[in-house]
C-alpha cells in the first residue's frame, strides 16, 4: 500500500489512523502507517506535551501526526469562561434533567471533569499547535476547516505537512487554496463531523477538484477492500477513525462502551449535533434521542454545545450510563465485531486490500483474453 504521498511522509503503508489514544497511535505508526493524534479532547496544552512526549519515546523514531481543531478566523479577548457564560441557563436546566432521568451520581468533590471540549477555543488550540510544532511531527491536520494562514506558514517552515478535512469539492478548493498539503476528503458515512456526501461520490470529486494534491478517501473504511475502492477513487492514502476505538491498546474506551461498539450494526449510528453543535456522526443512544424529544430546548452552536455537555458526558463515561454511554463513530462500525491490537488491524487491512487488487487483476485479465 505505497504511493507517493506514503514514500513522501516516510510510511510503509497509507493507512493514516485517527485517534485521541495516544498508545494506539504510537502502534499504528509502529506497525507501518502514520497514527494521527487528536488534540481536541485537551484542555491544558501541559497534557498534550505530556502525552506527545510519550509517543516520542514509544514510536522507535517513526513518523506520527497531530490533528488540531481550530477557526480559521481569530477572535482575540474571548475566553472559555467568556463563552461559557454564553449558556442559556434553560440548556443547562435539561441537561440536568436528563442525567437525573437515568440516575447518573455527580462526580466526586474535587474530581475534575474530563474530555472538556475546550479545544474548540481558538486560543486553546494554538496552545496544542505551538505544543505540537516543538516535537518531532510530520503532519498536522484540522478537523474542521482550513488552519489560519500562519499557521500553515509555521508547520510548512518546521517541515511538516498540513491535512484538511473535507466534505464537499468546495471545501477542498478553498483548502488547496489556502495552501494545505493534503485534502481528507470525508464522506457521509465517517464518524465524528460530517457532511452529507457519501465517500463514494465524494473522493473521485475532490480529487479531480485538487488534482495534483493528494487525498486521502474516509468515511466507511474498515477492511482493505474498503481500502482498495478508495485508491481506485483517485485516493493516495485511507484515513481511519472509528476502526481503532475497539483496539486492544484502546484503553480508555470502557467496557461498557465497547461492549456496546462491538454489538452495534451500521445502522446504530446517527448524526446528532449534541455533541459539538455541528453535525456528528455517534452511535445512538438514548442522550442523542433526548436532544430530538420535544422537552428539548435544541442544541446550541459550536463551541457553546460542547462546554454544556462537557462535565454530563464525563460523569456518564465515568459510571458507564448503559442507556447513555456513546461516542463519535461511523457506519463502519457494523463490522467492528472482536477486539484486536493494532497490528492485527493493520495485518488485516494490507492483506484484504492485496486480496482485493489480486481480484481486480483477474477480472483485468480475464477481459483482457476476451478481446
Amino acid at each position: 500500500m505505497r504511493t507517493e504521498l506514503s514514500e513522501r511522509l516516510g510510511i510503509e503503508h497509507a493507512i493514516f489512523g485517527f485517534t485521541p489514544f495516544p498508545a494506539v497511535a504510537a502502534a499504528i505508526t509502529r506497525a507501518g502507517g502514520l497514527g494521527v493524534l487528536g488534540a481536541v479532547r485537551y484542555g491544558e496544552a501541559e497534557e498534550l506535551a505530556k502525552d506527545l512526549d510519550w509517543m516520542d519515546a514509544h514510536v522507535d523514531g517513526l513518523p506520527y501526526g497531530v490533528d488540531v481543531v481550530m477557526p480559521a478566523n481569530k477572535v482575540e479577548g474571548v475566553s472559555v469562561a467568556d463563552v461559557e457564560g454564553m449558556i442559556p441557563e434553560g440548556h443547562r436546566a435539561f441537561v440536568r434533567e436528563t442525567l437525573a432521568r437515568f440516575g447518573v451520581p455527580e462526580l466526586a468533590e474535587g474530581q475534575r471533569a474530563g474530555w472538556r471540549i475546550t479545544g474548540w477555543m481558538e486560543a486553546v488550540a494554538r496552545s496544542h499547535v505551538e505544543v505540537a510544532l516543538e516535537h518531532p511531527i510530520r503532519l498536522l491536520a484540522s478537523a474542521l476547516g482550513s488552519p489560519p494562514a500562519d499557521v500553515i506558514d509555521r508547520a510548512h517552515g518546521a517541515g511538516v505537512l498540513v491535512a484538511a478535512l473535507a466534505g464537499s469539492a468546495r471545501h477542498a478548493r478553498h483548502h488547496a487554496e489556502a495552501g494545505i498539503d493534503i485534502v481528507v476528503a470525508q464522506g457521509h458515512e465517517a464518524g465524528g463531523h460530517t457532511g452529507e456526501i457519501g465517500t463514494m461520490v465524494l473522493v473521485p470529486e475532490i480529487a479531480a477538484a485538487v488534482a495534483p494534491l493528494p487525498v486521502l478517501a474516509a468515511g466507511g473504511i474498515g477492511t482493505g477492500a474498503q481500502a482498495a475502492a478508495g485508491f481506485a477513487l483517485g485516493a493516495q492514502g485511507v484515513w481511519l477513525g472509528s476502526v481503532w476505538l475497539t483496539v486492544a491498546e484502546a484503553e480508555l474506551t470502557s467496557p461498557v462502551l465497547r461492549a456496546k461498539l462491538l454489538a452495534a450494526g451500521s445502522g446504530d449510528t446517527v448524526r446528532s449535533r449534541s455533541l459539538t453543535g455541528k453535525p456528528a456522526r455517534q452511535l445512538r443512544t438514548a442522550w442523542t434521542d433526548a436532544w430530538d424529544e420535544d422537552a428539548s430546548p435544541g442544541t446550541l452552536p459550536m463551541p457553546l454545545q460542547g462546554l454544556l455537555v462537557a462535565d454530563a458526558l464525563s460523569r456518564i463515561q465515568n459510571y458507564e450510563t448503559p442507556e447513555l454511554i456513546g461516542t463519535p463513530v461511523g457506519q463502519i462500525v457494523g463490522q467492528m465485531t472482536e477486539e484486536r491490537p493494532v497490528a492485527a488491524v493493520m495485518d488485516e487491512l494490507t492483506r484484504g486490500f492485496e486480496r482485493a487488487v489480486a481480484r481486480l487483476d483477474r477480472i483485468a485479465s480475464r477481459e483482457g483474453g476476451h478481446e
